[in-house]
């Protein structure tokens, strides 16, 4: 890289001086040449102006590189080869399976297949949702239970088998065609939680198995997500909503940012990286929300997510936000952001570098998710 510009340097340089002192070259040769150019920067170091001038044309070449560079380097980490997608079996035992793991299987022989975990988050059902990827490619998570068994599978990739013939090309339509009635609701204690009809996602009860199919209402509500939870972890989830903890608030946040990374990459799009520095701006306005019974970007006190970054000391180039509340967890605010056009446009705009995830609860334990996405 060093080399190309120092070469684009020197060909601007031989080319600015030819243009200038080309025919004193011709008539005095070197020496003439060296005397014109003496007396021409001591001109230019008595004119203010002319010194202002050239400073901000260098900044400006300075920039140009810089996004050259940036290209250049686009493109080299563009041509490097993704991993390979496994080859998909159908399942054995279940409707469904997710990299070839299905609802019941060891955790050892699914690390086997899939390699070591990446990341390990508390989720709402009290247990650890256990992430596995190859820098998002090939993404999914696993929960265990206590026999570390599979009790819980999701992934946004197309990992997906089905015995039904599903998968990420399915269309809303076929899904329904296909399967049974979704649910209506489910049923917590003396509580029946009624599952909102929006098109977006359906339930299933299958396998004995809570089977939620998320769709993309932006290209043609085909299916873009499954998540799978057997009936056993379902019951250790009393209500709609999980005992806020620090564990969960944290988890939630990982969460987030996992998925919003793994839809990245399945749209052709680099990863992003994780911004610890604007993690409490995010928290701290999902708290402000949470606390004051509001939902907007801009505060009570009329601060926008430019004015609380900046307030923050968050230096950046440009940064954008996304908000969430009302759904149980990072999976359903995730997708519902993806259905939703300008938030869709924040989690795959190519230009942003950077995220962080702020969570907080009401006194009703419904979580407030923010996204500050950014590029210093």
């Amino acid at each position: 890289m060093r080399i190309i510009r120092n070469s684009i340097v020197l060909l601007l340089i031989v080319g600015a001086l030819w243009h200038f002192y080309g025919e004193s070259f011709q008539h005095s040769g070197l020496e003439g040449v060296f005397e014109e150019i003496q007396t021409d920067v001591n001109q230019i170091r008595e004119n203010p102006n002319v010194t202002s001038a050239i400073n901000t044309i260098n900044q400006e070449i300075q920039l140009l590189f810089g996004r050259l560079t940036d290209n250049l380097q686009n493109n080299e980490q563009s041509t490097e080869p993704a991993p390979q997608t496994p080859q998909l079996e159908e399942p054995s035992k279940q409707s469904f399976s997710v990299h070839n793991v299905e609802i019941g299987d060891e955790r050892s022989d699914v690390e086997q297949k899939a390699g070591e975990p990446i990341r390990s988050s508390l989720n709402e059902y009290g247990v650890e949702w256990v992430s596995y990827h190859e820098n998002y490619h090939n993404f999914f998570m696993a929960a265990y239970d206590e026999q570390d068994k599979v009790a819980g599978l999701y992934t946004n990739q197309d990992l997906l088998s089905s015995t039904h013939g599903i998968t990420f090309t399915s269309s809303r339509e076929s899904v329904l065609a296909t399967l049974d009635e979704p649910l209506k609701a489910i049923r917590k204690g003396l509580i029946n939680y009624q599952i909102q009809d929006n098109q977006e996602y359906n339930t299933f009860l299958i396998d004995s198995n809570y089977v939620t199919i998320f769709y993309d209402k932006h290209e043609n509500s085909t299916v873009t997500a499954i998540q799978i939870i057997s009936s056993e972890l379902e019951k250790q989830k009393g209500a709609y909503f999980a005992n806020p903890s620090g564990e969960l608030k944290e988890g939630l946040e990982y969460q987030l940012f996992d998925l919003t990374n793994a839809a990245r990459v399945k749209h052709g799009l680099s990863v992003l990286d994780w911004d610890e520095a604007v993690r409490q701006t995010a928290r701290d306005h999902s708290t402000d929300m949470a606390e004051n019974n509001y939902f907007g970007h801009t505060n009570l006190e009329g601060q926008s997510p430019f004015d609380r970054m900046a307030e923050d000391d968050i230096v950046f180039r440009i940064a954008g936000e996304n908000l969430a509340a009302g759904q149980p967890s990072s999976i359903f605010a995730h997708e519902g952001l993806m259905n939703s056009l300008g938030h869709r446009e924040n989690k795959l705009k190519q230009d942003y570098e950077a995220l962080a995830v702020g969570v907080s609860f009401n006194r009703d334990s419904q979580p407030f998710y923010t996204e500050n996405f950014l590029t210093k």
